[in-house]
């Protein structure tokens, strides 16, 4: 493995208590496999503080800012205006990640389409990214999405991407970048990877969701951004690209995305 920086986990959450007694080691790690850059990303605005200190700590972490749509009837409601003032930081980078959660539906549907278009709202008025979730609720949240670029453009991604074609195709022509996680190793995602190879190479993303969703072959640990390198090899493959072009083009397209991220030295 190169010890040169050349791919990025675009989404991981080195806040939560899976990583609290090896943090350091699990970022050095990461940078060792060839990960020079991280995004870890805010569940809780409750949390907030937490997360944006953690980034500070380590130069290769950048995180955002926002509400996890399990957490949308809980949290304190957080409108546009508050998301913004909270991102006045370098570190800071993107909101969310935000969307809808229909599988589990811990937060009431209500309450998670407004704090959705809150997070929206921020990332139009500020041109900073929106990092969007989405588990069955494609209908919804392609009318969301719709309806919102109608008053206006914002930037951002589907993270985890896992929905159908319909809903790729609707967040592509809105201008929007799908990320990829170890789902796209999963032997049962046959239908996720014909999606993938839909999508044009500079829109895509890759990354871990750690500490969920190890890829193959690591399934069935705890995920860590250093796992990346195996969810960027069999995308891959599933493209017919070499491993190095799709890790140039992913990281091309992370900084493309979210241009306040500094990249990092040779």
């Amino acid at each position: 493995m190169s010890e040169t920086p050349f791919l990025v986990d675009s989404h991981c959450h080195l806040d939560f208590p899976d990583f609290a007694e090896e943090l350091d080691e699990v970022v050095a790690r990461a940078g060792r496999a060839g990960i020079g850059t991280m995004l870890t990303i805010c569940t809780h605005v409750t949390r907030f503080q937490q997360v944006r200190a953690l980034a500070h700590r380590f130069d290769a972490v950048w995180c955002s800012v926002g509400i996890h749509p399990h957490e949308a009837g809980r949290e304190p409601a957080t409108d546009a205006a508050r998301l913004i003032e909270l991102a006045d930081d370098p570190k800071v980078v993107g909101f969310g990640e935000t969307g809808l959660e229909y599988f589990y539906e811990h937060s009431p549907r209500a309450d998670q389409q407004r704090a959705f278009r809150a997070h929206i709202q921020a990332a139009r008025e500020t041109g900073l990214p929106l990092i969007i979730h989405s588990r069955d609720a494609d209908a919804d949240m392609a009318a969301i999405l719709r309806e919102e670029a109608g008053q206006g453009a914002f930037p951002g991604l589907v993270h985890c991407f896992s929905s159908g074609p319909e809903l790729a195709e609707t967040a592509l022509e809105l201008g929007l970048y799908l990320s990829f996680s170890g789902i796209v190793t999963f032997p049962k995602a046959e239908a996720l990877r014909e999606v993938a190879k839909t999508v044009p190479p500079e829109r895509i993303l890759v990354e871990t969701d750690a500490p969920y969703l190890a890829p193959v072959p690591k399934r069935g640990k705890r995920n860590e951004p250093a796992f990346t390198v195996h969810t960027a090899t069999r995308l891959a493959e599933v493209l017919g690209m070499e491993v190095a072009d799709l890790a140039a083009q992913t990281t091309e397209n992370f900084f493309t995305l979210f241009g306040k991220v500094q990249r990092p030295s040779p």
